[in-house]
Formats: structure tokens, C-alpha cells, sequence
């Protein structure tokens, strides 16, 4: 293996190699992306220009830098790039496809038996439970810490085929856990509502945190044979270079928590503002059906009617009488 000059902060943006599998699965997503918007396009649908930036430029360009850039130049000599080209395609890559909602798009721009097809799967029992909350946080904290725990790593880094397998492992991991919380609702249980999905956002950033606290903190060296036989004579302390990866891990992590976090709450307003149009639609439509009731005569003067919403037990009434 070649060593790769001195690291200096204009190499860290000007030094790129190709890797083909990763590149095959960037022009395989973003021509699928991009046949579905047209195909809406052609039917004189729209589709948002944000969702299309965020899968290209988050989404896709994250799996470029991860995967391409100095990051992928240097992560076999030294820890750090490996440990932020992992949690980018972990953690940043999942959401920013997610965030380009590709699952809803795909039903839209499939012909009808397709796209019927494509529901039964993604409602599937095998899908939901991977996509269960608690199980895919569950996976995605597995799939870190055994890929640096356990002798997956260093492997991987001596095995091109098995890295680019972790590099599929970590983003499909991510992805399990990010594309239902954000995109399908109808793949989670009915409990998980959209404050119940901040919690879990919220939770998740905390567990995301942990693998790269454990390894700024381990005293045992990750991979550290293969690191202390490559490591130039440019590169850091090995266990400084676990500390500076792990550091960058933590940061990572917290930081994509807030963007995560402010998607789930623009949904949840946006959710509220459709509800509340329906149930004035719905409520003016049941006021158009009252008819007035003849007030029935006593001593004390015209016997009241109640309103229709205290006598009735339908949604809408239960709501106004919590409102009142």
C-alpha cells in the first residue's frame, strides 16, 4: 500500500481517488431520483426543489465525500478519517436521503401495480420490525461498535470488498432508522406520533454519542496493529489519532441530532396546520347540517337548546368541548 503524503489542510480538500462501487450506487440512486421527478414532471406533478437538493447534496454528497474524498485517501494510514467517514455515512448520509423522502416519490412516479406492489413491501412484517424504533436504534449502536470492537475493522482495512460491505452495512443501518421516522408513518406503530418521534430523536442523538465516547476513551488501541505498521512518520501518536476520531464522532453526532430534530418538528406543525383545515371543513359542513329546533315553552320563559356539540359525541364535538 502507498503511502499518501503529509496531510496539510489543502490536501484535506483538494485530495480525491475514485472508488467504483461507491460511485455505482451514487449514479444508480440519483438516476432513479431523477427518473421519478421527471416522470411526475411529464404528468404535470410537482415535487419540491428543497426534497431534490437535500437527496443530491446532503444525500448523495455525503456518500461522495465519505467515500471519495481525502478522508477515503487517508483512512488507511490514520484513524480519524475512518471514524468521520463512518458516522457520515451512518448518520448524515440516512438523513439527508431521507430528507429527499425517496419512498414517497417512488410510489407516486410507479405505474399503479408496481407502486402496489412496492407498499406491500415496505408494510411488510419483516421491514417493520427492522424499522421498529427500538430496533433499528438498537441496530445502527450494534453496527458501530461491533465494527470497531470486534476484529470487523481491521479487517475491513486490509479487505477492499469487505470495506466497501461495512461502507453498505453503516448506511443501510442508518437508513433503517431515519427514512421511517421521517418519511413513512404508515411503517410505525400508531403510538409513535410526531411528539413521541422527537423523543426518539432526541434519545438517538444520546446513543449516537456513546461509540464515540467508548473509543476516545478506550485505552486499547482499535485496530491498533494495523495502524502502528502504517502509520507515516508525518501522523500523530496512534492513541492521539483514536482520541482526535473519537472527539470527531461525538461531534458528529450531536450535530446532525439538531437538524434530525428540526425536520421532525417542521412535520409535526406542518401535520397540525393540515388537520386543523380539514376540521374547520368538517366543522363547517356539520354546522350547514343543524337544523333549528322549535324552543319548547315554559313558565320561566323559551326552554334553551344545548349545542350540537355537547349533545353529540362525534370527533369533532369531543374537540370542541376540550377546546372550550
Amino acid at each position: 500500500m502507498e503511502t499518501p503524503p503529509q496531510l496539510t489542510v489543502g490536501r484535506l480538500f483538494s485530495s480525491w481517488q475514485a472508488d467504483v462501487p461507491a460511485l455505482l450506487v451514487v449514479v444508480l440512486l440519483g438516476g432513479l431520483y431523477g427518473w421519478g421527478v421527471l416522470r411526475l414532471r411529464r404528468r404535470g406533478e410537482a415535487w419540491p426543489v428543497a426534497r431534490t437538493a437535500a437527496f443530491a447534496v446532503l444525500g448523495l454528497g455525503t456518500l461522495v465525500v465519505a467515500t471519495m474524498s481525502a478522508l477515503a485517501v487517508y483512512d488507511r494510514v490514520l484513524f480519524w478519517p475512518a471514524a468521520v467517514q463512518n458516522v457520515l455515512l451512518d448518520l448524515i448520509a440516512p438523513l439527508g436521503l431521507a430528507l429527499g423522502d425517496p419512498l414517497r416519490l417512488a410510489l407516486r412516479a410507479l405505474p399503479e401495480r408496481a407502486a402496489a406492489r412496492a407498499q406491500g413491501a415496505l408494510t411488510g412484517r419483516l421491514l417493520r420490525l427492522l424499522t421498529f424504533p427500538l430496533v433499528s436504534t438498537a441496530l445502527v449502536l450494534t453496527t458501530e461498535l461491533t465494527i470497531y470492537f470486534t476484529p470487523y475493522f481491521e479487517t475491513a482495512l486490509a479487505d477492499d470488498w469487505l470495506h466497501q460491505l461495512m461502507y453498505l452495512q453503516l448506511l443501510l443501518a442508518g437508513s433503517l432508522f431515519v427514512l421511517p421516522v421521517l418519511t413513512r408513518e404508515e411503517a410505525l406503530p400508531a403510538w409513535c406520533t410526531h411528539p413521541v418521534r422527537a423523543g426518539l430523536v432526541f434519545v438517538d442523538g444520546i446513543i449516537d454519542a456513546v461509540p464515540g465516547i467508548v473509543v476516545m476513551t478506550h485505552g486499547t488501541l482499535i485496530a491498533g496493529s494495523w495502524y502502528l505498521a502504517h502509520a507515516p512518520s508525518w501522523a500523530p501518536d496512534v492513541q492521539h489519532d483514536q482520541q482526535l476520531g473519537g472527539g470527531a464522532m461525538v461531534g458528529i453526532a450531536e450535530l446532525v441530532a439538531v437538524p434530525f430534530l428540526l425536520a421532525i418538528l417542521v412535520q409535526w406543525a406542518r401535520t397540525e396546520r393540515v388537520e386543523t383545515v380539514a376540521l374547520d371543513r368538517r366543522l363547517d359542513t356539520e354546522l350547514e347540517r343543524v337544523t333549528p329546533v322549535e324552543a319548547v315553552a315554559s313558565p320561566e320563559g323559551p326552554e334553551l337548546v344545548r349545542p350540537w356539540w355537547e349533545t353529540e359525541n362525534s370527533e369533532v364535538a369531543q374537540r370542541i368541548r376540550g377546546q372550550r
